[in-house]
């Protein structure tokens, strides 16, 4: 790694820049104030940063930030060790960002540079494969520093950076464990999404307060409907655990389902299926749960969760598309048996990630918006930035608007028919 405590632009540099920065940070959301920052002598902090091309070599450093929790997989230092591996990345557009106060670590950048439409880009390694992402760090830290602080330790980590034009992060939560604001600093950002998680103390607690009287009947007549077809049985498998059919099953699924959505399976067309077979074998240090769905000892239903202490992110549900098997919503019969289990295990979070669905209007008591947040390192890329701000403010009107919406998708619809293709190619979703 190396260190950028000797750069000859010294520390005063970094945050001189870093304060006059702070008025201009966020686009969309005022900088947040109020943190505590009493002892903290800026002028007197080191605050620090260096980089590596290597996992392993900051190790060390992740497990440690990430031992009290995370807001997603994409924070995990299994699951990126496990997509680097998956996806080849080579060495060269691997960035590991360490920032440090007093030489003790407060934050971690993992990035991967990737060209997007000719455009070399820093951004997290998974895209969309998780509901929301953010800096790996140390939350009370990162709160004490304040956002004076916050902004020297970006600048700094930010400086590390060469080779692309911009930096895209993408989905991340105005607030973390209760801290609002603490990354406000790290460029300008865009409020696009929303990611909607469960959180209650018991099943018994979140039965009182999302489901009323009239959805209990609802769920009680779907199960009689499913259990009229046969011997309904659920089960959850761990990691080791025989888990092959069940994920093969599930990507059958979905693959269905996205043919009739009339758009690319991304699990099939990025070959992804290896990689989350490889986070549930057994010793991958990811903690896969799988919950099955069985009628007659038939898979119908399929959830693909990965826990970390006492959080549970959904990363993949599937169900039959059966129309007769349909009529008893296997599905949501599934996820009922899920909200009956998770919370006595002692889950106090169960992520169901970003964008509105059905279940998540039924479970989820939390609602957290995402931003997308930028950073442009040439006038290219603070060019390019703009351009992609405005297309995500138009994007989420259109999705704001069931008419345009609606048109859109024809449009869309018909310029696949006329090129001949089968399907449309679907993009990463909040890109």
């Amino acid at each position: 790694m190396q260190s950028a405590a000797g750069d000859c632009r010294g520390r005063e540099l970094i945050l001189n820049a870093a304060l006059s920065a702070l008025p201009e940070t966020a686009s969309d959301t005022p900088t947040a104030s109020g943190f505590a920052v009493a002892g903290l002598d800026l002028s007197r902090a080191d605050i620090a940063a260096s980089v590596s091309h290597d996992i392993e070599a900051v190790e060390t450093v992740w497990r440690a930030l990430s031992a009290n929790g995370i807001e997603s997989p994409g924070q995990s230092y299994d699951f990126i060790r496990l997509w680097i591996r998956d996806r080849r990345i080579a060495p060269a557009d691997q960035r590991f960002v360490v920032g440090t106060l007093d030489g003790q670590p407060v934050a971690l950048l993992p990035l991967h540079r990737k060209t997007v439409r000719g455009v070399p880009v820093f951004t997290w390694f998974p895209g969309a494969h998780a509901g929301c992402y953010a800096p790996v760090a140390d939350i009370q830290k990162l709160a004490a520093l304040g956002p004076a602080g916050r902004a020297a330790l970006w600048q700094a980590m930010i400086g590390q950076l060469s080779g692309a034009d911009l930096v895209y992060l993408r989905s991340i939560p105005i607030e973390v464990d209760g801290e609002a604001g603490l990354f406000d600093e790290l460029g300008s950002t865009l409020t696009v999404e929303t990611l909607y998680r469960s959180q209650y103390s018991s099943w018994e607690e979140c039965d009182k307060l999302q489901r009323s009287k009239s959805r209990r009947k609802h769920d009680r007549q779907q199960g009689d409907r499913l259990a009229a077809m046969g011997e309904v049985g659920f089960e959850e498998i761990r990691n080791g655990g025989d888990m092959r059919q069940a994920i093969e099953t599930m990507f059958v699924q979905r693959a269905a389902r996205f043919k009739v959505m009339g758009v690319r399976d991304p699990f099939v067309h990025d070959r992804l299926t290896d990689f989350y077979h490889a986070m549930a074998a057994q010793g991958s240090g990811v903690d896969v749960r799988l919950h099955v769905l069985r009628l007659n000892d038939a898979i119908v239903a399929v959830r693909y969760n990965v826990v970390h202490n006492d959080r549970m992110f959904c990363l993949i549900s599937s169900m039959s598309d059966d129309p007769a098997i349909q009529n008893g919503s296997p599905g949501k019969q599934c996820l009922l048996r899920v909200m009956q289990t998770v919370f006595d295990q002692g889950m106090r979070v169960f992520d169901m990630g970003s964008g509105f669905t059905d279940e998540k209007r039924h479970w989820c008591n939390v609602q957290t918006p995402l931003r997308q947040h930028y950073i442009g390192l040439n006038a290219r890329g603070t060019q390019i930035v703009g351009l992609h701000q405005t297309f995500q403010k138009a994007r989420a009107s259109i999705k704001a608007n069931k008419q345009l919406k609606s048109a859109v998708r024809n449009i869309q619809a018909l310029v696949y028919r006329l090129s001949g293709r089968k399907t449309a190619e679907t993009p990463e979703k909040s890109d």
